[in-house]
């Protein structure tokens, strides 16, 4: 089964080996990535690099990417990325995503002034501009000055419709949190939300899972997010789980079949109220698919500021340091807490294409993958057509949309 992590942002992790990639085209658009790293709580299956900090420590914090945004060019250049310079100066920004965390519990004005430093720094054509954010957290005041500091997008970790799994995962805000906060936004003048929900959160059955779904399509979000729960030892109760504990509610997590049942539920009855499916974890109203997350797929470029942010240029991946109090620490004296730094083989960049591309219900186009990378999949293909896990049209090829659940064995049976 595919076990989407729980992230919003969508960001890969940095590769590793020697360059023989392409870098990006000079007219490609760019994208922002903005991360905060700060929570109210720990959610239960949160495996990232966020945490419960001080209040008094978000204005320092913000201030920090405000610094690393305005002085980018000389901190890479220290840092020696100016492979990084050159992506900065190669395009207009097209997208912002400010991610995290619970980028919704910065001051308004501290995510204008980070709005308003990118467009300071870089050449802006902006056609979406998203902010994370907890439905707790949203008030009339918030939603209207995020509006003015040119934010449309709106992001929601919903999660579950459902008091008893909220309550078990961790999350502060209950059902009718929601129903609000949703109100709330569009009457700011919000067109443009998104609703994330987890299959497989602790105490979720098929007749819970129906209800969270239909009450999903009846706030009728412009774009959805639909993750499976990943169980790995990085989160409290993905540990609990692989120890054979009890603690977290891990007891009560549906297992595998249940889940994918409840994925392939979502797909039929979102399917039936006109939502595309673009990515195995991703639905969206006719246009309005994440442009931002789409370039994460698509392996376009994008850049990152704040602690734990990734960057990528087509040929080079790298990452800030996660620890917020050191990030803040380095940008104050003037230096870029790079933590990862690699360029990418050309074998990194086949496993990237095939792995990326395919999450995309779209699919890739096989023979220009062959052909930019010298290599045959033909056989593989073949194969996997045979036993029903991809399609074929033409040189398009796609996973069988029936077979979702099942695509990290695609993957597997195509890169090993």
């Amino acid at each position: 089964m595919d076990a989407a992590k729980t992230t919003r942002d969508g960001t890969t992790a940095p590769a590793r080996g020697s360059a023989t990639s392409d870098a990006i085209s000079p007219s490609a658009e760019l994208g922002i990535y903005i991360q905060v790293p700060f929570c109210q709580t720990k959610c239960t299956y949160c495996n990232f690099h966020t945490g419960v900090a001080a209040r008094s420590l978000y204005a320092p914090y913000a201030r920090a990417i405000e610094r690393e945004i305005s002085e980018h060019a000389a901190l890479y250049r220290a840092a020696g990325l100016e492979h990084a310079v050159l992506t900065a100066q190669s395009a207009a920004i097209d997208t912002i995503y400010l991610g995290g965390g619970t980028p919704s519990l910065l001051d308004p004005a501290d995510l204008a002034r980070i709005i308003g430093a990118v467009h300071a720094q870089f050449p802006c054509a902006l056609r979406e501009v998203t902010l994370e954010a907890d439905p707790e957290t949203i008030r009339p005041d918030n939603a209207a000055a995020w509006l003015a500091a040119g934010i449309h997008r709106i992001s929601l970790g919903v999660q579950s419709f459902q008091d008893a799994e909220l309550a078990a995962a961790g999350r502060m805000h209950r059902c009718e949190d929601i129903g609000r906060a949703i109100c709330v936004l569009r009457s700011a003048g919000f067109s443009n939300l998104s609703v994330d929900l987890i299959a497989g959160l602790p105490h979720q059955t098929p007749r819970s899972w129906t209800s969270s779904v239909e009450q999903l399509l009846s706030l009728r979000p412009e774009h959805t997010s639909i993750y499976l729960l990943e169980v790995d030892e990085g989160s409290r109760l993905g540990s609990e789980v692989l120890a054979g504990g009890s603690r977290y509610s891990a007891a009560a997590i549906p297992d595998d079949d249940v889940m994918a049942a409840c994925y392939e539920q979502a797909c039929a009855e979102l399917a039936t109220a006109g939502y595309e499916h673009y990515e195995i974890s991703n639905w969206a109203l006719s246009g309005l698919a994440s442009r931002h997350n789409l370039k994460y797929w698509r392996r376009q470029p994008y850049l990152g500021f704040g602690a734990g942010a990734h960057s990528f240029d087509g040929r080079w991946r790298w990452a800030n340091a996660h620890d917020a109090a050191k990030y803040v620490a380095a940008i104050a004296a003037g230096r870029l807490p790079i933590e990862q730094c690699a360029e990418l083989s050309r074998a990194d960049a086949l496993e990237e294409e095939m792995f990326l591309g395919l999450r995309q219900l779209a699919g890739i186009d096989l023979a220009r993958i062959e052909q930019q990378y010298g290599v045959d999949f033909g056989p593989r293909i073949a194969t996997l057509c045979a036993q029903g896990l991809v399609e074929c049209t033409g040189t398009r090829v796609r996973l069988a949309p029936a077979r979702l659940t099942v695509s990290n064995e695609v993957f597997v049976a195509l890169l090993d």
